[in-house]
Formats: C-alpha cells, structure tokens, sequence
C-alpha cells in the first residue's frame, strides 16, 4: 500500500512501553509524530 501527500495514514497497533500496545486510532484527534530509528538498537 502506497501512501501519497495528504493521505489519511492508516491505523496500526505497536508494542508499547511496559507490556502493552497502543494503536494510531487512539489518538485520534490529536497531533502525532511518528519517529523510525532503523538500525537504532543494532549493535554496529
């Protein structure tokens, strides 16, 4: 799925901190930043 300018993101849910998942939808309504580190925790 490609995503263009303005498309609305779709939801997805993720591992959070301390044994629990969040999803993009609950924050809906507010402003998100979404951040990707790739390689961030391989050691080099």
């Amino acid at each position: 799925m490609k995503l263009k300018v303005g498309d609305k993101a779709p939801n997805f849910t993720r591992p959070a901190t301390y044994n629990r998942t969040v999803q993009l939808s609950d924050y809906l309504g507010k402003n998100v930043v979404l951040v990707f580190f790739p390689l961030a925790w391989t050691p080099v």
